[in-house]
């Protein structure tokens, strides 16, 4: 029979062996957390770097339809000049033929008096003195050349009624005071001549 105090001894190193071979487990186990850690930083960091890439990108895009718009929109601007004085030639064009035919249609004493409107203008320096005298203030070239312009259509209209109301009393040139003086009073009715003298009353 063997001594039991012998065989004891012989089994404590195997669980002090196997103690020892079952501590290096948890290292591994603490390693794996480890190597798993940079694996998963480096997932977010692309992910990052792509979603700063598409903001890039986004931006990119938005910049280029920016510029795209502002070219069109460029492009429109030097367009619409263009048209426009495309169609005031047309219309320069169209009236000088209507006016071509319609001249070629007078009668020589149409003619004569039509030659005699083109000719007849105001004197530039006494629209000149009367807009300084009424405004105040010196005026240019320009405004004086307008005021004149402005003022031969006024006469001819006075003129053309004048003729109308000739007619209707059936009378005959040359024009009388009468008939000026009627042509007037006739436009002034219509709203077609200004009067300072009637101030409209809004409320009584």
């Amino acid at each position: 029979m063997a001594d039991p105090a012998r065989i004891k001894p012989e089994v404590k190193p195997e669980r002090t062996t196997s103690a020892n071979e079952e501590q290096p487990k948890p290292e591994s186990a603490e390693d794996g957390p480890t190597a798993s850690k940079p694996a998963d930083v480096s997932k977010e960091s692309s992910s990052q770097d792509q979603v700063k890439q598409e903001e890039k990108s986004d931006v990119a895009a938005g910049e280029d339809e920016e510029e795209g718009t502002s070219d069109q929109a460029a492009k429109r601007l030097k367009l619409e000049p263009e048209k426009k004085k495309e169609r005031r030639q047309k219309v320069d064009e169209d009236e000088i033929q209507k006016m071509q035919v319609l001249v070629s249609s007078f009668s020589e004493e149409q003619l004569n008096r039509y030659e005699m409107y083109r000719r007849s203008a105001f004197p530039k320096a006494a629209i000149k003195r009367l807009i300084q005298s009424i405004t105040g203030s010196s005026v240019s070239q320009n405004v004086v050349i307008a005021m004149s312009g402005i003022s031969k259509v006024f006469a001819g209209e006075i003129v053309e009624e004048a003729l109308d109301v000739c007619e209707k009393w059936g009378e005959t040139p040359p024009l009388q005071p009468k008939h000026m003086r009627e042509a007037v009073r006739r436009l002034k009715s219509r709203a077609q001549i200004p009067n300072t003298k009637y101030k409209q009353i809004l409320f009584q």
